[in-house]
């Protein structure tokens, strides 16, 4: 390198600022600095209960073939702009390499995997009797009663069924979806534009796409719309109940973050930062059954709900179903389920983040990544098929 390569401060062409942080190849950087970039709040652990890996078992991942072609695992991870890549096998490490710049002690974001974490926490609430899934969202948030989120339960929220009218469109350059990040602090406003929050923008959704409790409609408001409903049910500040009923709980190795808007409102659809082997590590809490932390019934009924036939109904009408051809899939309580596969329990989150869970086998793997697409699913696709090469390694 030379001295201008080195050169501290980056040269202006070379930050990362709010306006790029998402885009390559400042996100390489920025998604495992984010609390540099946006205001986050933390999500505190507890050091003494902390859970260390014994180390890395003797073990090589094996190459693995995905439409034809061969790969290795550093050949997968420089494809897949991996940033780290963790595998657990019954809650061994059996796998662990960082890239970018990462390091196992850098939180990373998780983007929509942090929906899957609103899940679990949404499951210990219903468990203690703190959140019904059945009561309407406006018996907890009654502001909402003129918004097109009258009428909606909790548990259309849950399941991704809401009727409320927003395109979810990634690659947009105008309309709700930017006023939204505006709200949420992930986009910069432009010149003269008045500071908006989170919660005023939820009033904004004033139209309706269907009926509540009808087919599968992936919309990321709906699951902050959650961390308001939880902040109302406890009396808490969502990072405080992520912190005290889950994330102290477990053996978590390092506090977790989650960004904030300019009043403090969380951006639970995505805003949520962890270690790739934190992230791992909820892996495995799931794969045990949730051991008494999330109620073992509330993870059965997301590998297996009682109500199977109508969650595939609402899925294959829904917004996702060419994502996943030929799949049979759910959707449930914020995680994706494979049927077919084992099952696996999935989570996603754009630019390449995924977790893999197989309860049957206990294998576990955590991505987390930097792609610059934000939506490639020929990369989950392929993370899919490492993940079933090493399940049949071990098998």
């Amino acid at each position: 390198a030379t001295p201008m390569q080195n050169k501290f401060p980056a040269t202006q062409s070379h930050q990362v600022t709010l306006a790029n942080w998402r885009t390559a190849p400042f996100n390489k950087w920025a998604f495992h600095h984010v609390s540099e970039v946006v205001p986050s709040a933390v999500i505190k652990n507890n050091p003494t209960t902390a859970h260390s890996f014994a180390p890395m078992l003797e073990t090589e991942l094996p190459d693995f073939v995905f439409d034809g072609t061969s790969y290795s695992i550093p050949e997968f991870m420089h494809q897949n702009d991996t940033d780290g890549l963790v595998v657990l096998h019954h809650g061994q490490l059996l796998y662990e390499a960082y890239a970018n710049g990462m390091t196992a002690d850098d939180p990373h974001i998780l983007m929509s995997i942090s929906k899957s974490m609103l899940g679990l926490i949404a499951g210990i609430l219903v468990g203690r009797g703190e959140l019904d899934t059945e009561s309407p969202v406006t018996d907890y948030i009654p502001e909402l009663d003129t918004t097109a989120f009258a009428g909606a339960r909790v548990r259309d929220l849950l399941d991704m069924r809401s009727g409320i009218a927003f395109d979810e469109d990634y690659l947009a350059t105008e309309g709700p979806i930017i006023e939204y990040r505006k709200s949420t602090n992930w986009n910069p406003l432009a010149a003269g534009e008045t500071p908006t929050d989170l919660r005023s923008f939820f009033l904004t959704l004033k139209e309706s796409s269907g009926p509540h409790g009808g087919k599968f409609d992936y919309k990321s408001p709906c699951t902050d719309l959650l961390g308001w409903v939880i902040e109302r049910s406890t009396g808490k500040r969502y990072c405080d109940v992520f912190s005290e009923l889950l994330w102290r709980q477990f053996g978590a190795e390092q506090p977790a973050m989650i960004t904030v808007d300019r009043l403090g409102a969380p951006r639970v659809a995505g805003g949520v930062s962890m270690t790739t082997r934190d992230l791992a590590r909820i892996g495995q809490l799931v794969a045990e059954g949730g051991r008494a932390i999330v109620p073992k019934e509330w993870i059965d009924d997301i590998e297996s709900p009682s109500e199977s036939a109508e969650l595939t109904k609402a899925w294959d009408k829904g917004s996702m179903a060419d994502r996943f051809p030929g799949e049979s899939v759910h959707y449930r309580s914020k995680w994706y389920v494979m049927r077919d596969r084992g099952p696996i329990l999935l989570c996603l989150g754009i630019h390449g983040q995924n977790l893999f869970v197989d309860r049957q086998s206990g294998l576990v793997m955590a991505k987390n990544a930097s792609a610059g697409e934000p939506l490639n699913m020929e990369s989950t696709r392929q993370s899919l098929a490492l993940f079933e090469a090493i399940r049949s390694r071990l098998n």
